[in-house]
This record gives structure tokens, C-alpha cells and sequence, in this order.
């Protein structure tokens, strides 16, 4: 798939990119009929997995219909419509294309458990929660938009993704409910789909001047913008698995995003707020609204909060008590979160706010109502996150390594046994080792696997030793027919990465995960293994793809974060033996930087200039911003003026020719066919990298 991002650097953009890129007809390559298989050269079910699939649907509490009860409680209406169309002119957001779910059919491709929730996240429309009060509009993106009825108008929490979405949210209430101009907005947390959308619901002006509170909690603009920043471009390709980007949509591929359906393809942008929580707990009334916001940093997101609305004894949950068991390790990566902090912040809501409240309603999922049932789902949640924490922890101070926790762990009875405890968006597999890694690193402790060869120097030696590929895919293919997909996987493995053009063994390889990935409850887990089939079997597509952001997480970017990922982007090896200082000086803001080059290694200071500098560069940060884009050349900005160089350019010059331009289609898997996926731009052009903004 060829992308083209110049002012796009966050997963969701990339997401809705890939994505939409099937929709808009731009290199349609699988069939998406959820009637057919999406790949004629893939495989159905085997009777390993429909075994399985029987098994649990025995063994699952399914007797508890209760979220199907509160899923559907207080709808009021749902447009007529499906699809939600971007300003660019393609499908912004399509709930249609889901509604092979609601056949009220058994699909053996799919757990019964995510079919579950896969079937709960088909909710359309508005939703009263509490009469004349608080309303949400859910399936207009991946999380829901709140609204709560202020004295004079709608209070908006976490609008969406993308412009569109958002605005068709606002438009559809208005016309159920009645005109109300949007009197204030609040982001419960720095992950794009909950602030996205915020130009869809209010002007920025009205912001700046006051005249709209927008109210985050504290640390929300560092984290928004940097996350992810650093390892961005590796974040984004490995994003195709964990969200099953290529994958179809249908009963052989992309089936749910556990915390919705998927993300929209539409137009991401990000006004700062103006108003900053930033106490543990902390009380504030907006348009005749008392709200109490408790920060919880350190959960679903550095920057976080859940609201407790007394008068009303309703608890906004934010993202960290939703229908599922959410990511301490997303796979897409990211840093380990703590699972201890997670349940201890869900404790402190359980005793602050929990004792009282008569509804729990999220950024995601569906509501809960009457105290019993809300202390239920708390606790649940709260011992879940506890017991992941704990427990794995106690067997690690056993012996138990990163390299086996993930075979040993599993969580009580009593939290199988309740489906607020399931991992969707998490995996008790991905989680445990997780935690194994924020306590004491991804070494296992056996001094072989301390530095290992790489896969592709060891595999040749696996494959001679195994006595070559045809013994190799004769195992592999024995131990397919008894349902050891884990033990063809390992085999497999060895030989996909000793001979990257056996398209035997890879087609075999692709048939093995696409029977682990059937058989996964959570649907990352899942899309991983089911995009690893598909590029074994496809390598990686091409096709156009729609723009689907705008340049406000780049302003909002400070000039720090440029600085340090310019300096990630340096090729070292071209840099050896050079040395130079730069005075860089952006006059409109004031900011100052000396940057070095020294060892090879780029670095830069905030506050500081030096007497001796080689180079002095001066530039508005309103200028800069455009190089940052990708939209001016640096070159081009020093012809027209706007930059100005005093002293020695041929750092500048030199700086230039280091900068490698990094490719979002690296291979993964070997012999994939992965293609130049980025549009070269030029020297200085800031490569868009990704922010931590699909909520996992």
C-alpha cells in the first residue's frame, strides 16, 4: 500500500489511511464478502478449531446476558445512514461493513468470546444514559462522544478521531434533541480518538478566548504529541498487525477493535486546552454542571482522568474501566504500564465514588447501572489488573521467566468467570510478559539468550541441523493435521527466515496462524497473526490512500521533540569524524537551541546559545512548522528569506546528507515483498512519526 503522508504523524491517520484506501477503491486486492473467503489461498476452520470454538461456547458464561440488557438500554434513535463521509471525499467511517455480526450466525473462524463483543460494539446511534441529563452517541468512531446537558448547552466529553465523525454526532443529537450551541468540551486523555474530532464540535477561537472551557488533565499536551514520537515509524508498521489494517472486513479477517469497531478515516485535529486539572481530585462546575475530576496518571495513559458528577450520582470511567481488559504491553509498542497503579486508581474511584453512583458510562463500551452492578464491574476490573500484576509477579519470584509466563499465568476462576474481566484489547498472553518486563527486563536470566544471533544468521543452522525444508514442511504440515499450530509455528519459523523465497513453507507458515489467530480472544492478538498470513501469502499491497489529518499535531509538536528525532534519524556511520555546533534561534516564540554533533551523535539544549558556533540559523517557528510538515523545504525556506544562516554552511550541508528518511515498509516477515511505502521529501522535511493515539 503506497502512503503519502506529509502532515499526518499519528497511528490513527495511518490507520484510517490504510484502511480507507480499500473503500475509496484504491488497489482493492481481497474481497471483503463476508460470504467467501478473503483469500482463495487460505484455509477455513480446521476441526482443531471448530473443536475448540464448541468447547467454549460450553465452557463461557453466555448466560449472562446483562450487557447485551445495558448495551441497548436507552436508545433513542439511529440515522439512516451507515457511513459517515470524510471532507476528502472518501468513507470516513462505515458501520455497514460490520453487519455480517448481526446474522445471528456461529462463525468458527472467530472465538465465541470476541464474537461476543464484537456483537456488543454494533450499537448505533444515540443513547439516553440518564433522562434529560447525560446522552451518547455510540458507532460513530472507535470511542464513544458523551454529552451532557448543561443549563445552556452540551458539555462534550472525548469528541472522536476525525472532524467528520464528531460533527455528524453533534448534527444527529441537534436534531433529535433540539439546537444547544457546545458549551464546553473535556479530554478525558491524550489518545487521539478521545480529542481528534475536537474541530468537528467547536471553534478554536472560542477556545483561545475563553468563551469554551477545554479541559484535559494535567500532562495532556506532552503526551498527546509525544508518546510515540521516537520510535513512530516502527510503531506504525507494526500497527498493521495489531490492527489488522490489510485485513478484510468479515468473518476471515478484521472482525472488531474490542473497544469499537474500528477507527475513522477522517480529518485528526488538536486544540490545546485551556484549562488543566491538575490536582488528585478536583472540583469544577461548567455551564451549571458540577463535575469532580480525578487524575489518574499512569493507567490507559500517562495523562488520564476519570469525572464523578455528584448531583447526578453518574461516574465517567474514561478508558480505564471499559467492556475489556485493556493493553499493559501494546503490541504495536509502546511503554509497559502498571498494572498495580491501574488497580489502585480503580480502587481509589471504587471507595471515592463507587459507593455512591448509579451509573458508570465510559469512553468506550456501554454503560452500567444501579450501585451493585457498578461495584461489580469495578472490582472485577480492579482485581484483574491486581491479579495480573501479582500474580505473575509471584511466580516470577518462582523462576518463572519472560520466556514462559505467558504458558503459566492465568487469572482465577471466579475472573474467568466474568466478562468485565476478559481481555479484548489486552491478552492474558501479552499482558504477562508485560509485567515480567517492567519488573526485570526481557532477559530471561540463561546467559544464551542474552545476546542471540539474529533469527536470520541462526535459521540456516536450525534448518540443516532439522535436515533441510522438506523434512521441515512435512513436520509442519503433520503437526497442522493433529492442531499443534504452536509447535509448526516454531519449525516453520526457522525455515521461513532460512529461505525467504520457500513460498511453500510460507504458505504453510500463513495456514498456521491463520488458525492461532481464529482461535484468539482478543482481537489484536488476532490481527497479528491473521496480517501475518496475509503478507506471507501477499506480501504487501499496493493501492492510494486517501489524506486524513491536518497539521495540528505538528504545530502542537514542540521544537524539542523535531530537534531529538532529527537526531534519531542521523545515520551515525555517515557522521564519524565530524564535528559542529549550530546556534538555532526561532525569534517569533523566543526559543533558543544549541545543536551538536560530536561521537557521531546529534544532541541539543533548550536556553542555550555558544559564542564559537560554526553555523547560526534563524527561522520563525511559524516557518519552521511548514519544513516540520514536509510541505517547505528547508532549502527553499532560506531562497525565500524566511531562514536565515550566518557563518559556515557546511554543517548545514552535511547535516542534510546524514538524515536517513525512514521506510514504513520494512519487512516484518522475510520474503514479504515489502515495498517503499513513503514519498521521499525533502532535506529537513520532518518524517511524520506516530503518537500513542489508538487508545490501546
Amino acid at each position: 500500500m503506497s502512503f503519502t503522508i506529509k502532515s499526518t504523524f499519528c497511528v490513527v491517520a495511518i490507520i484510517a489511511m490504510a484502511a480507507s484506501s480499500f473503500a475509496a477503491g484504491g488497489g482493492q486486492i481481497v474481497s471483503a464478502d463476508p460470504g467467501k473467503h478473503f483469500d482463495a489461498k487460505g484455509k477455513m476452520p480446521s476441526e482443531v478449531t471448530i473443536e475448540l470454538q464448541n468447547s467454549l461456547r460450553k465452557s463461557l458464561p453466555f448466560e449472562d446476558k446483562r450487557d447485551f440488557e445495558e448495551a441497548k438500554k436507552g436508545f433513542i434513535a439511529a440515522p439512516e445512514y451507515k457511513q459517515i463521509m470524510a471532507e476528502a471525499g472518501h468513507v470516513a467511517w462505515d458501520m455497514g461493513s460490520y453487519e455480517f455480526l448481526l446474522k445471528d450466525k456461529e462463525y468458527d473462524t472467530i472465538h465465541p468470546s470476541l464474537q461476543r463483543q464484537a456483537v456488543l460494539n454494533m450499537a448505533y446511534g444515540l443513547y439516553e444514559v440518564i433522562p434529560g441529563k447525560i446522552y451518547q452517541i455510540r458507532g460513530y468512531d472507535l470511542a464513544n462522544i458523551t454529552f451532557i446537558k448543561g443549563e445552556t448547552g452540551w458539555i462534550i466529553f472525548d469528541p472522536l478521531t476525525a472532524k467528520e465523525t464528531a460533527a455528524a454526532a453533534l448534527k444527529f443529537i441537534n436534531e433529535q434533541l433540539g439546537e444547544r450551541p457546545v458549551t464546553g468540551v473535556v479530554f478525558s486523555h491524550s489518545h487521539a480518538d478521545h480529542f481528534g474530532g475536537v474541530r468537528g464540535v467547536v471553534d478554536e477561537a472560542d477556545v483561545r478566548s475563553g468563551e469554551v472551557p477545554l479541559i484535559a488533565p494535567v500532562g495532556f499536551m506532552d503526551h498527546a504529541v509525544s508518546e510515540n514520537v521516537y520510535a513512530g515509524n516502527a510503531m506504525s508498521r507494526r500497527m498493521f498487525y495489531q490492527y489488522g489494517v490489510l485485513l478484510p472486513r468479515s468473518p476471515f479477517g478484521h472482525v472488531d477493535q474490542s473497544i469499537g469497531k474500528n477507527t475513522a478515516a477522517g480529518n485528526l485535529g488538536l486544540i490545546p486546552p485551556n484549562t488543566i486539572v491538575e490536582k488528585d481530585f478536583e472540583e469544577m462546575t461548567v455551564d451549571g454542571v458540577k463535575m469532580i475530576f480525578q487524575n489518574t496518571p499512569g493507567t490507559e495513559a500517562p495523562a488520564e482522568m476519570n469525572t464523578y458528577f455528584p448531583e447526578m450520582k453518574a461516574f465517567w470511567a474514561a478508558e480505564n474501566i471499559t467492556g475489556t481488559v485493556h493493553n499493559i504491553y501494546t503490541l504495536r509498542g509502546a511503554l509497559v504500564r502498571d498494572a498495580l497503579e491501574w488497580s489502585k486508581q480503580i480502587n481509589a474511584a471504587l471507595y471515592k465514588f463507587g459507593q455512591d453512583a448509579q451509573v458508570m458510562f465510559a469512553s468506550h463500551s456501554w454503560p452500567r447501572w444501579g450501585n451493585d452492578r457498578i461495584q461489580e464491574v469495578m472490582r472485577a476490573q480492579r482485581d484483574i489488573y491486581a491479579n495480573l500484576n501479582n500474580e505473575v509477579l509471584h511466580l516470577a519470584n518462582q523462576g518463572v521467566t519472560v520466556n514462559e509466563i505467558h504458558n503459566v499465568y492465568h487469572p482465577p476462576k471466579s475472573l474467568q468467570n466474568q466478562w468485565a474481566a476478559h481481555s479484548y484489547h489486552g491478552s492474558e498472553e501479552h499482558n504477562s510478559r508485560a509485567v515480567v518486563n517492567r519488573y526485570l527486563g526481557y532477559w530471561d536470566a540463561n546467559p544464551a539468550t542474552l545476546m542471540p544471533l539474529s533469527p536470520r544468521d541462526s535459521a540456516p543452522l536450525y534448518v540443516e541441523m532439522m535436515g533441510g525444508a522438506a523434512k521441515i514442511i512435512a513436520k509442519g504440515k503433520e503437526l497442522y493435521g493433529e492442531g499443534k499450530y504452536r509447535h509448526a509455528m516454531e519449525i516453520l519459523n526457522k525455515l521461513v527466515f532460512a529461505e525467504p523465497d520457500n513460498q511453500v513453507a510460507k504458505d504453510l507458515l500463513a495456514d498456521v496462524y491463520e488458525q492461532i489467530g481464529y482461535q484468539k480472544e482478543s482481537p489484536s492478538v488476532r490481527n497479528s497473526f491473521l496480517a501475518g498470513a496475509f503478507e506471507l501469502r501477499n506480501g504487501i499491497p499496493t493501492g492510494a490512500s486517501p489524506k486524513t489529518a491536518g497539521p495540528d499535531m505538528i504545530r502542537a509538536m514542540t521544537t524539542e521533540l523535531w530537534l531529538d528525532f532529527l537526531a534519531i534519524r542521523l545515520d551515525s556511520k555517515k557522521a564519524e569524524g565530524i564535528n559542529f555546533t549550530i546556534n538555532l534561534i526561532t525569534p517569533d516564540n523566543g526559543e533558543k537551541y544549541v545543536v551538536e554533533l560530536s561521537n557521531a551523535t546529534l544532541t541539543n539544549i533548550e536556553g542555550v546559545q555558544v559564542k564559537d558556533a560554526d553555523l547560526t540559523i534563524t527561522i520563525d517557528r511559524a516557518d519552521l512548522e511548514e519544513t516540520m510538515m514536509g510541505v517547505v523545504s528547508f532549502d527553499d525556506q532560506i531562497k525565500a528569506g524566511k531562514a536565515k544562516l550566518v557563518g559556515d554552511t557546511k554543517p548545514y550541508e552535511q547535516l542534510k546528507g546524514m538524515l536517513v528518511q525512514f521506510d514504513l515498509g520494512f519487512e516484518i516477515l522475510p520474503g514479504t515483498g515489502a515495498k517503499d511505502l513513503t514519498e521521499q521529501k525533502p532535506p529537513f522535511a520532518h518524517q511524520p512519526p506516530s503518537i500513542d493515539a489508538i487508545t490501546d
